[in-house]
């Protein structure tokens, strides 16, 4: 019985973060979009920068386990998570119902609505749906902002293209080929001011899109997914996390 325990006891070491305590774990794999400024991207010293990379960072050195960030395409995110490639996902990823049915989610860490950029000279009326019948409008696959083009201006008579990465659909944004891009609030702004130069503007943001972001673990996955809630109300408490918001944002986006 002895032996037995033992052996019992060494399973469950071996299980990793996903089912054992956090206290016997070193490692947090985070699963994560490397291509989402100012909220993740890669360093050109090695390794990712980033307003998620470090809350995760901060939420690592609270709950006193180190983070391993492992980059992961955005479509197949959710499927790597639950194929056990990483412990949680934290990646700028919007509550929705449809991938509550599929994962866990922690309370937010912060919330975005979305918005709208279109060329600088372009006309539009305004952000009805009605304005963009005829238009051409990208989004990232598998997005809320990819839902939101496809259910609202798609439904209006317009040609919704989705693409792999948001990169993607500004580089179309800025070539011509789109007449407008709905994306994130905060990243649509940071790739405005350093990639797009002057060739765009912000139509506006989109009246009821705000959204909770919250961090995705296991579907019963339920000691990670405290530890993760308490740590992010402890990094709320200490000022760690306005200190991270403030530095990237000049606000306190929680």
């Amino acid at each position: 019985m002895k032996n037995l325990k033992t052996l019992a006891a060494a399973l469950m070491l071996a299980c990793g973060l996903g089912s054992a305590p956090l206290a016997q774990a070193e490692t947090l794999r985070v699963g994560l979009e490397a291509a989402y400024p100012p909220f993740s991207a890669p360093s050109a010293k090695g390794g990712y920068v980033g307003f998620d990379i470090d809350i995760a960072n901060a939420l690592c050195k609270q709950m006193q386990v180190e983070c391993e960030f492992i980059a992961q395409d955005w479509d197949g995110i959710i499927p790597a998570l639950m194929a056990r490639k990483f412990d949680a996902i934290i990646s700028s990823m919007a509550v929705t119902k449809e991938r509550a049915e599929q994962v866990d989610f922690t309370g937010h860490y912060y919330r975005t609505s979305m918005s709208v950029a279109v060329p600088r000279d372009a006309d539009f009326k305004g952000l009805e749906a009605e304005n963009f019948k005829g238009k051409v409008v990208g989004a990232q696959s598998s997005s809320t902002p990819g839902m939101y083009a496809e259910d609202v201006y798609g439904k209006a008579g317009a040609e919704v293209r989705l693409y792999p990465t948001a990169d993607e659909a500004g580089s179309d944004l800025v070539s011509g080929r789109l007449d407008a891009l709905v994306h994130d609030k905060y990243p649509l702004i940071e790739w405005m001011r350093k990639r797009s130069h002057d060739c765009c503007r912000l139509l506006g943001d989109l009246p009821g899109t705000m959204d909770d972001i919250a961090i995705a673990v296991r579907k019963g996955d339920d000691a990670l997914r405290t530890r993760l809630n308490e740590a992010i109300l402890a990094i709320r408490a200490d000022g760690s996390y306005q200190r991270i918001s403030q530095r990237y944002f000049g606000l306190d986006i929680y």
